[in-house]
């Protein structure tokens, strides 16, 4: 055979047999018949949901909710966060930014300022104004945060077209993964009003449909009787209905099943009692719905993002604790709610159109003194004492009681100034403060400002500590607590730690692009943003530290 006829047919063999969908890297993927991006993706952060919540009530949840998600998706079962402390405003943030609060800043909800001598929360701007009401509530913008979010990128990738809209009921929970650059964040603000608002951050006034929305009876449908979704006897996953454990509402005596919203409004928080009801989330996918329409989201061809965030589980938690018939009642709700979601999500952006996923912003521990009962080891810290404890120490072992600035969010702050008027070497000082808080009853580990700014921590607690530690809003001396070891009321649940019932957390990716499936390999909450980015095909948040799950993605 000619020696060119014979090469040239191995060439047109090997073109035959070379598989339809390996490409070049350098193609075009509309050359290649590549999905393109979703018009719209959606986040949803269920506060306080801790993963177990899954697998309790599954047999309660209905077949288009979280099943649907688990079934269709892909469900990752072991998803953890990877710092401390496990609060609101930090799990929102590193869920859309794909890093820790060492380098996005939210430190907490809230935190001692040492720049300016106070508490500051998290989202306050006292230059922004109100918009939607004259309260201060809604004096908001997200100026703390450092870095960008993965809606930011999305936002600078389309050249601003591609639209980013937050909503929740907390004003911290829509703000932060929204990012700089929203066109909108939503909240809820309660008392006498029930409306939602805005911020001058982001308009000068109201959209009209969400002005039309808050003229609606959309919230006032809500101020009903609160009873279970199912027969009370059927909700054996959590404890009995009448327990010492929980708080319930003002106004009633016991906190027990029903709960007359109408009669009860009055005395806790107005319309802002639709909080602490699993209602608050039926209102939340009624205002999505709104804004769906509103302002047309996945109707072009940029995508958009709509960032989601179902408080009212929180609010449930910590007023009746994670073992409650009214946690149960709320997810069972929840459920129904997400169904909902879906629903009006393939019915205007089209069902395979948009991307969603659902992870949580911390989990939450046991209340202790049920466990007490239960002989499991537990109890309450009282920050106040340790307080006193330590300026006396200090007055004792220096001769001067000033020089602790501040005590909280399990953080000392020094004054550092006292500290040079009195010749005190601040690493001798945060040496002697860490020897005092060891030896301190309940105390877990203790961690000074050099150990964590000379110390890479590649595992366990100091780990956790470390990525949570910001060099310049965070204190001089860090303290963790023993398990199931709270600072908090002997009534409901909270959160915060660096232990599985604060960390582990539920993660599923669902809709366009993801593959079908599950898995018990570990991932981080920072691995979201990163994968949400490279499905898209923008660049990462800008500080992103979390790795891409490719193998979720189709």
């Amino acid at each position: 055979m000619n020696r060119i006829v014979f090469f040239a047919s191995i060439a047109f063999f090997f073109i035959q047999c070379k598989p339809s969908k390996t490409i070049s890297d350098n193609q075009n993927s509309s050359e290649i018949g590549e999905p393109t991006s979703p018009k719209l993706v959606v986040g949803v952060v269920v506060d306080q949901m801790r993963y177990d919540y899954l697998t309790r009530f599954w047999n309660k949840y209905g077949k288009e909710g979280f099943k649907r998600l688990i079934s269709e998706g892909f469900n990752l079962k072991n998803n953890h966060f990877n710092y401390v402390p496990t609060y609101t405003a930090p799990g929102h943030t590193s869920i859309y930014t794909g890093t820790t609060p060492k380098t996005h800043g939210i430190i907490s909800n809230s935190w001692y300022s040492r720049t300016e001598g106070k508490r500051v929360y998290c989202v306050d701007d006292e230059s922004t104004k109100p918009v939607g009401t004259e309260s201060s509530d809604g004096k908001k913008s997200p100026h703390r945060l450092l870095c960008t979010t993965v809606s930011d990128e999305n936002r600078l990738h389309t050249q601003m077209r591609g639209k980013t809209i937050g909503i929740s009921l907390k004003d911290r929970s829509s703000i932060l993964p929204a990012g700089h650059t929203a066109n909108a964040a939503y909240w809820f603000h309660g008392e006498n009003e029930g409306n939602f608002i805005s911020s001058s951050f982001y308009m000068e006034s109201l959209p009209k449909w969400v002005k039309d929305f808050n003229n609606s009876e959309a919230v006032e449908k809500y101020i009903k009787v609160w009873d279970t979704y199912k027969p009370i006897e059927t909700y054996m996953e959590s404890g009995a209905d009448l327990n010492n454990f929980e708080h319930g509402f003002a106004g009633k005596e016991t906190a027990t099943f029903p709960y007359n919203l109408s009669e009860l409004k009055a005395e806790n928080g107005g319309f802002g009692i639709l909080k602490s009801t699993p209602f608050g989330n039926s209102l939340v996918v009624d205002f999505v719905e709104a804004a769906l329409d509103g302002e047309r989201l996945g109707e072009d061809g940029n995508t958009d993002f709509l960032t989601i965030s179902f408080s009212a589980t929180d609010y449930v938690g910590h007023n009746f604790g994670v073992n409650s018939k009214e946690v149960e009642d709320t997810y069972i709700r929840l459920d129904a709610d997400i169904a909902r979601l879906l629903k009006i999500l393939d019915e205007k952006v089209g069902t395979g159109n948009y991307t969603l996923f659902l992870t949580a912003d911390h989990g939450g521990g046991e209340v202790p003194s049920y466990l007490e009962t239960q002989k499991i080891p537990a109890g309450y810290f009282n920050t106040g004492a340790l307080r006193d404890s330590l300026r006396s120490f200090v007055a004792t072992k220096y001769g001067v009681d000033d020089l602790i600035e501040n005590v909280s969010n399990n953080q000392v702050f020094f004054d550092y100034e006292q500290l040079e008027e009195n010749n005190i070497s601040r690493e001798d000082f945060q040496k002697s403060l860490m020897h005092f808080l060891v030896r301190y009853p309940q105390t877990d580990r203790v961690f000074t400002r050099k150990m964590l700014q000379s110390t890479d921590y590649l595992e366990g607690t100091g780990s956790f500590v470390q990525n949570g530690f910001n060099s310049k809003r965070s204190g001089d001396v860090v303290y963790t607590l023993q398990p199931n070891v709270i600072s908090y009321s002997k009534k409901g649940s909270t959160h915060g730690s660096a232990f599985n019932y604060d960390t582990h957390v539920p993660l599923i990716f669902f809709g366009k692009g993801i593959r079908n499936g599950k898995t018990t390999k570990r991932s981080e909450i920072t691995d979201i943003a990163p994968t949400i980015s490279a499905l898209l095909g923008i660049a990462f948040p800008n500080a992103a530290t979390g790795n891409v799950l490719h193998y979720v993605m189709e």
